[in-house]
This record gives structure tokens, C-alpha cells and sequence, in this order.
């Protein structure tokens, strides 16, 4: 089941980083990363095209409290959001029934790819939805076409989990997988369902 979430002022740094809440005052840095094409097509969203649409968002970052800003730790600058949002499917997905979890989906400025900073970032999470939130899963998902999210989720232990067509907010419809993270302090053995669409233990 989806376990409840809410930041609720939680700050957690790394050795570059720093998650915590969005504000009001990130909307300039939001909107420089977010208006690059080709940066939310990666996660399955339209590029922002102006900042009446990134303000709409961020408003919604912070209404609902589940989505980390990703800033620098040097300058405190906005590069990116991680949001503990809840997974889909929950009635039908009955393994997880009597289990507290949720699903991870981040996106990192183009200006900042390839220097391992969104790993850090994502492992910090986890350690704190483990360890502090005691959840007993993650889930977290990628587009086939998008191969550096999957090494993103490779580096922090996601493992295959199921392979999908997933539905875009683009409108369209993407194959990809969904991969998952079991804490390693429990002791859970899944009896997963939908045999047609798992790949657990399998090589993808």
C-alpha cells in the first residue's frame, strides 16, 4: 500500500547536495531547467514553456509537500526535484498489501548530467524513506529510451521489476520498465501478481 508522505521541512545533505522543501523563491531556477527542451521529455512531461507554467507547478510542489528541491550545496542553486510520489496501480498490484512504499521520480538540469550528482541525490532518499520513514519498498520507473535514468536507478539498487507500456503526460504511450528497491533490514518475500508483465529475477 502507499505509505503517507509529507516532507514537513525534512533537509537532507550529501556531499554536494542538499534536498529540502521547494518555495516560493525557487521559480527562477525551476524554470531555467525546466523550460530546456529535451529535460522533462526524459521523465515524460512537456517542457516548460514559460514561467506562468513553472509557477503553476512549483505551486503544486509545494501545496502537496512530497517533491525535494535538489540544490547545490556550494550555492544553493535549484538543479533539480525528487518527488516521493505515490505508485499506481495499487489495487491491482496485491503484493504489496499489508506493505508501506512509494515511487521515486526525479529530474535533473541538463547543465549537471553525467557527474553522478542524481544518484547521490536518490540514495540519500532512500537511506531516509528506509531508515527515518521505515517504508519496506520503493518503486521507480524509466522509459526505454531513456538509458541514463536507468543506470541512475542501477547505481542505487533498483532492481527489474516489471516491463510496461507506460502512459506519458505528453499523451502518449512509452515501453519502459519499473524497477524496486526492498529494504534490506526486513525480511519480505512478495507474492507478486500479474505474471504477464513481471520480470523480477529475470535479466532484462
Amino acid at each position: 500500500m502507499n505509505a503517507e508522505f509529507h516532507i514537513n521541512g525534512k533537509i537532507i545533505e550529501t556531499q554536494r547536495l542538499v534536498l529540502r522543501p521547494f518555495g516560493k523563491t525557487d521559480l527562477e531556477d525551476f524554470y531555467e531547467y525546466a523550460s530546456v527542451e529535451g529535460t522533462g521529455e526524459m521523465a515524460g512531461w512537456h517542457h516548460h514553456e514559460n514561467r506562468e507554467k513553472s509557477s503553476q507547478i512549483l505551486d503544486l510542489f509545494i501545496t502537496e509537500d512530497k517533491t525535494f528541491a535538489v540544490c547545490l550545496k556550494e550555492s544553493g542553486k535549484v538543479i533539480g526535484s525528487l518527488g516521493v510520489e505515490k505508485y499506481g496501480m495499487e489495487e491491482k498490484l496485491t503484493e504489496f498489501d499489508g506493505y508501506r512504499g512509494r515511487e521515486i521520480g526525479y529530474v535533473l538540469s541538463q547543465d549537471y548530467w553525467g557527474r553522478g550528482l542524481m544518484p547521490e541525490a536518490v540514495s540519500a532518499v532512500v537511506d531516509y524513506l528506509f531508515n527515518e520513514c521505515d517504508m519496506d519498498f520503493l518503486t521507480c520507473g524509466y522509459y526505454d529510451f531513456n538509458s541514463r535514468s536507468k543506470r541512475v536507478q542501477e547505481k542505487c539498487g533498483f532492481v527489474p521489476y516489471r516491463k510496461l507500456i507506460m502512459d506519458t503526460r505528453m499523451g502518449t504511450k512509452e515501453p519502459g520498465v519499473l524497477n524496486i528497491l526492498i529494504n534490506p533490514k526486513k525480511n519480505i518475500r512478495f507474492n507478486f501478481s500479474h505474471p504477464e508483465t513481471l520480470i523480477y529475477g529475470q535479466t532484462v
